[in-house]
């Protein structure tokens, strides 16, 4: 619950009417809500998956520590004490960095627009599962094709040739099909007196990813060519979804905050079923294994590092403005220190937690299909709507289980679209004052605008939109935002200064921690955020989609995008410049603006706690 600042005997401020968090808890809860979502449960499993298991995890918990908690906690102290969004406060910094908090809401809005895209196929699932006979485990549908395998279907098959015969009549039909004699088992035809391989004659493919591929996507022969159809099943489950959206944010953080307290912590008891699962099936120990253990080879790879450091901005939702606006509606003496660790350490853990939920049944799966771990499916933005789902069809009374977990989804996804909507909406308010009694019209706007740019990757070939938008935005430019970041505060401000501001909001620390932070964001994260950067540009590799290879004029769209959340910065840059307001040395310096966030708040501390540039000017 948020209370609303009445003020009206004051003039109109840049803090004038804005909202606060009704209680700390609050805000820790709908941090939670924000940096644990879908980029946990989906993305980093997949990441996790394609880039060697173990490695990538070493790779990300590193990234966590020199890149992640840091600019998290700059983040949330930023907004905590100057109480503005982004797109005010960088230009108070330093008026040169005006457009960095523009780059930073550019990126949230263009991951706010595909973003709801996944929301919408966790929708589609969960309406899809009103069913006692869940489709995605089922090898006899119209699209699937002959290589198809079932693991449910398979579950109650056992290893004799006389039941395979009778009872297991999906491999049956599929030795007939390759013109074999029998069945052997689950992975073996007999042709005279020869046992053959399955997998040495064909692809298999599992019945829940032929599920998502061809039923949900639709992708077929579409290429960027040939773009296909438009999936209205999937448009609609986007307008319910937005819809949804709208309906949680309608009067801004007074509506979000309420709904975090669920959306948070009811996702653990839907993995907890899941990993419980998984762990004790046959070959989970084989997935498990991949999972812990790191390639060391593969740590040699700049796109291990360059996928870890992604996901570290992708799951923290750092350098997109949603956490400097989310703190901004803090009490000044709140200790978001405290918050800052404790949201870091449970967003890794749930990351961690959901690997396990993902690996044990990729290494069931491989025991089943006779394969390689690391063969068993595709790596890519569909392998959570492929392992969960078999997970799920493993479990008594599967039905159940599967609206729950999609439901879960589709909660989670939601949480981080409120942060999202927020941030752009408080960029809008701030800026035009009078529009803040409108608020709920701002939404609406921002939802609808939002959705129909989403439309296009509601085709066949929207996935391919998907893919190029997530590989630009929340990978090689993030990187440059958040080194923007980082420089303006430590270099340019002063970070002995702004270790000072924490003392001015009631937040100490020992010696030890505050050389750790100081060492961190002047040298450890600038340099780290820089190296990655300039290794993944000097190794760039163009967007794909499984197999397929994106044209050179879909990746030049690609490019154009990520610049696009950069150009604020240059073209602001540029204006503050030539205006002339800030000549020479000024232009990086902070102005008077600069302050804490209301004389309210300054009052409530002890003078001598102040240092004199705390003061308003």
């Amino acid at each position: 619950m948020v209370k609303e600042n009445e003020s009206p005997a004051e003039p109109v401020n840049e803090h004038a009417s804005r909202s606060t968090w009704g209680s700390p808890l609050e805000f820790v809860f709908s941090c939670l809500n924000y940096a644990i979502g879908l980029g946990n449960i989906w993305r980093f499993p997949y990441l996790c998956y394609s880039n060697g298991g173990g490695a990538f995890l070493l790779a990300y918990f590193i990234m966590l520590i020199l890149m992640g908690t840091p600019i998290f906690l700059l983040e949330l102290l930023i907004g905590q004490y100057s109480g503005l969004g982004p797109e005010k406060v960088f230009k108070h910094i330093a008026p040169i960095f005006s457009g960095l908090g523009y780059c930073c809401l550019m990126v949230i809005f263009l991951i706010t627009i595909y973003y709801m895209v996944i929301v919408a196929w966790t929708s589609f699932y969960f309406f899809a599962s009103f069913t006692l006979d869940l489709g995605y485990g089922r090898c006899d549908n119209d699209f699937n094709s002959i290589g198809c395998y079932s693991a449910s279907s398979e579950a109650n098959c056992h290893e004799n040739e006389t039941w395979y015969k009778r009872n297991c009549t999906l491999t049956a039909k599929l030795c007939k099909d390759l013109g074999m004699d029998s069945a052997v088992n689950r992975t073996f035809c007999r042709k005279g007196s020869e046992d053959i391989s399955i997998n040495t004659v064909i692809n298999r493919t599992l019945a829940s990813s032929e599920y998502f591929r061809d039923y949900v996507l639709g992708i077929g022969d579409s290429t960027w060519e040939n773009f296909g159809t438009i999936k209205w099943e999937i448009l609609g489950c986007l307008f319910f979804s937005w819809t949804v959206c709208y309906l949680a944010v309608l009067k801004g953080v007074k509506t979000s905050g309420k709904a975090v307290y669920f959306t948070v912590s009811f996702p653990y008891v839907i993995l907890t079923a899941l990993v419980i699962q998984g762990v004790i099936l046959p070959g989970a120990s084989d997935g498990i294994l991949l999972y812990l253990k790191p390639d060391w080879e593969k740590l040699l790879k700049i796109d291990v590092w360059a996928a870890a450091a992604s996901q570290t901005f992708y799951s923290f939702g750092i350098a997109c403005g949603s956490l400097i606006t989310l703190a901004s509606y803090n009490r000044f003496t709140n200790n978001c220190l405290r918050d800052a660790v404790v949201v870091s350490a449970t967003n890794a853990f749930t990351s961690v937690y959901a690997g396990f939920a993902i690996f044990s049944m990729l290494g069931f799966l491989a025991n089943e299909m006779g394969l390689p771990v690391d063969e068993v499916a595709d790596d890519g933005p569909g392998l959570a709507f492929i392992a969960y789902p078999e997970a799920i069809l493993r479990l008594p009374g599967s039905t159940a289980w599967s609206l729950v977990f999609f439901f879960m989804l589709f909660i989670l996804g939601l949480g981080t679209q409120f942060a999202g909507v927020e941030a752009i909406s408080c960029c809008i308010l701030d800026k035009w004052h009078h529009l803040r009694k409108y608020r709920s019209y701002v939404n609406l706007a921002i939802c609808f605008t939002c959705f129909i740019l989403a439309i296009p990757m509601c085709f066949s070939g929207g996935i391919y939109l998907f893919t190029l938008m997530e590989w630009n935005t929340a990978s090689w430019a993030i990187m440059l935002i958040g080194f923007g970041e980082v420089i303006a505060i430590s270099w340019l401000y002063g970070c002995l200064q702004f270790l000072h501001h924490m003392h001015d909001m009631e937040m100490s620390m020992r010696r030890f921690f505050r050389g750790y932070w100081w060492l961190s964001w002047v040298v450890i994260t600038p340099a780290t955020l820089l190296g990655i950067f300039v290794f993944q540009m000097v190794y760039y590799s163009p967007a794909s989609y499984e197999d397929y290879v994106f044209p050179l004029w879909a990746d030049a769209i690609g490019w154009m995008i990520g610049i696009s959340t950069l150009l604020p910065f240059f073209i602001l840059g540029f204006h503050v410049i030539f205006k002339r307001k800030y000549i020479g040395i000024d232009l990086f310096r902070h102005t008077k603006h600069w302050k804490a966030q209301s004389s309210a708040a300054l009052e409530k501390i002890r003078p001598s706690k102040l240092s004199e540039k705390t003061l308003p000017a």
